[in-house]
């Protein structure tokens, strides 16, 4: 199968790509430069190097013809801050992407889409008392996104949302987002002070198999959520601690009002700044302070994905933290494409 792909350069497309390589498809990619230094790309995958939302419907629809399959690994996480609303950011690159290249994708013949979504959609709807949607633009964004992209589904068209959690592995020369976790486990003094909950997390190579997955086995229009490993946070920072070498430190659990507290600081200051958040931190606690776990058979298993080495992938993430934070490297930043 042929297969298109926005964001083929990125931690989760370039490994996509090798995956749908090695499975025997044909991968060709739009990805915003640079490419990070070192980083190590499928030498059969045709890149363009250039911004999709600069080309015209025609320019996308020339790269489009002739593919079957099609993979946005692209778009803004729950990171990005900006101006009031910034509802109006995601919608600019989660939600319009979307439905102009799902337009594009139908009309020059493509079957089969998968899209990168995020596992905030999955606990929307598993917790509608949570109201989550409402204080959280960024996690509104991404139901939206799912119902625009769902929307276009028919027998003919199969598209896949793959709802992924957080997921650890590295790509060489780019920062890993976990930067801020490695500078809390440096930066504390004795203890590493978190909160109770925890999540379900993948790693890299898994996010591959279940994105070459939907291109293969999705049929109709379905959300999936991704889930493998659960770990609380004391488990997870504890063996971020260690692979970080900080054996002696001990996490400690905080009260969910502390975290409540640096919430409202946090927003506090975003409103002294003029930009808002995806999320709203106070009302975050809510998930931060629970497990957001998800069993793997309600998406993984579905889709292939088989057991990996979820601690070897969350050592490898803090080592290549710790190599910047020592300033023995220098990486291009994770960036929405």
């Amino acid at each position: 199968m042929k297969i298109f792909m926005i964001g083929g350069t990125g931690l989760l497309g370039s490994q996509a790509a090798k995956e749908l390589i090695e499975r025997g498809h044909e991968v060709l990619s739009i990805a915003l430069p640079p490419l990070p230094t070192g980083a190590v790309l499928p030498p059969e995958m045709q890149i363009e190097y250039g911004n999709y939302l600069e080309m015209s419907d025609e320019e996308i629809a020339k790269h489009m013809e002739g593919c079957e399959g099609f993979v946005f690994a692209a778009g803004v996480d729950e990171r990005v801050e900006g101006p009031a609303p910034i509802y109006d950011l995601f919608k600019k690159y989660n939600i319009d992407p979307i439905k102009r290249l799902l337009t594009i994708a139908k009309k020059v013949g493509v079957k089969h889409v998968a899209i990168c979504g995020s596992y905030f959609s999955y606990f929307a709807k598993k917790y509608p008392k949570l109201e989550l949607t409402k204080w959280h633009p960024y996690i509104r964004s991404r139901i939206d996104q799912e119902n625009a992209a769902l929307a276009f589904s028919d027998s003919d068209f199969d598209v896949a949302i793959l709802e992924l959690p957080y997921i650890f592995g590295t790509q060489p020369g780019r920062k890993p987002v976990w930067m801020f976790m490695a500078e809390q486990i440096q930066n504390s003094k004795k203890n590493i002070l978190y909160t109770r909950g925890g999540s379900t997390m993948v790693t890299v190579k898994q996010v591959g198999q279940a994105i070459a997955g939907a291109i293969e086995k999705n049929k109709g229009g379905n959300a999936y959520p991704i889930g493998y490993y659960n770990m609380t946070w004391k488990e997870l920072l504890g063996i971020a601690a260690s692979a970080l070498g900080y054996t002696d430190k001990k996490v400690v659990t905080i009260r969910d009002f502390l975290y409540k507290l640096s919430g409202r600081a946090l927003m506090k200051q975003q409103k002294k700044n003029n930009i808002e958040g995806g999320l709203n931190m106070v009302k975050f606690a809510a998930l931060q302070c629970s497990n957001m776990f998800i069993d793997k058979s309600e998406g993984c298993t579905k889709l292939g994905v088989t057991d990996d080495d979820i601690q070897g992938a969350i050592g490898d993430s803090m080592h290549l933290c710790k190599e910047i934070l020592d300033k023995k490297i220098e990486t291009v930043s994770m960036r929405g494409e």
